[in-house]
């Protein structure tokens, strides 16, 4: 039996996949129409999360953060079962979760948190990355229940909140992504371009090929041998800016003044990715 808590979208199609595959579900939403939804799958609905909890092996939740995961574990904390698992898959602080991990180790309780970098549609058709952190055995263990439930598992290491780590810097990059994506198609919309035929620039521009060589460059601290120099950058961000004029561009202003404070500690003739070297190490 498996107890599942945060019925949202993720969490919701978590629970239609594993009854597909025949799983027995308890499941359990704050707004409760949301687990009523999911009756027709079969689940078995509940209004109390300790009565949630009542006969599951395993304990899995998909909360907002981390003051969520908290609240809920400790109301449906009076239901657990003898050697119940809790596997939280919510995007929660490095810091809360290792004092999350510890709290409940105390309590002899088993904790392993497993964030996701997955959609609904992955959670229902077991696809997208799904990683974890803390004690090897305890991972070991839950591996074959977790890994139908995503197309790759990855083990990140002893530590527990390592891999909340790694989910914050994962969003982070996505953050940057889209907003990267919404700065070229604002530039073009600003050079007389409409969004689709700005979007072709990305049929035969591939930014993801050279993701390795520039992390390759800063890792190595390689800036002396430039294949792009920061002032040329500087220049190209200037007629970017010019060409945007009072469109909202967040991201490339700040972009610009990085440059600038590299360029007066006389970096000009460097490699832009320059401006990376104060935390590559």
């Amino acid at each position: 039996m498996i107890a599942f808590y945060g019925m949202g979208l993720l969490g919701s199609n978590f629970v239609r996949a594993l009854r597909r595959r025949g799983e027995d579900v308890q499941v359990w939403n704050r707004t409760a129409s949301r687990a009523a939804d999911l009756a027709a799958t079969g689940a078995r609905v509940f209004t109390d999360p300790a009565d949630a909890a009542r006969g599951a092996a395993r304990i899995h939740l998909t909360l907002s953060d981390d003051a969520a995961v908290d609240d809920v574990l400790e109301r449906a904390r009076p239901g657990f079962e003898p050697g119940v698992v809790i596997v939280d898959h919510s995007t929660t602080s490095p810091a809360g979760t290792a004092a999350r991990a510890a709290r409940w180790q105390e309590r002899g309780v088993a904790f392993q948190h497993a964030p996701v970098f997955m959609g609904p549609a992955h959670a229902l058709n077991a696809g997208g990355i799904m990683t974890a952190s803390g004690e090897r055995a305890r991972f070991d263990a839950l591996a074959p229940a977790l890994a139908p439930m995503t197309g790759k598992l990855l083990y990140l290491g002893p530590q527990p909140e390592r891999a909340a780590a790694f989910k914050l810097l994962g969003n982070l990059f996505f953050m940057f992504l889209t907003a990267g994506i919404t700065e070229v198609l604002t530039l073009g919309q600003a050079l007389g371009l409409p969004a689709a035929e700005t979007a072709t620039l990305f049929e035969w521009l591939n930014p993801g090929a050279t993701t390795g060589v520039r992390l390759g460059r800063i890792l190595e601290g390689n800036f002396a041998a430039p294949s792009w120099e920061l002032a040329m950058a500087r220049k190209d961000a200037r007629l970017m800016l010019e060409a945007a004029g009072d469109r909202a561009m967040p991201c490339l202003p700040a972009i610009a003044a990085e440059m600038d404070r590299w360029l007066a500690r006389g970096h000009a003739h460097s490699d832009w990715t320059v401006m990376a070297s104060d935390v590559r190490g």
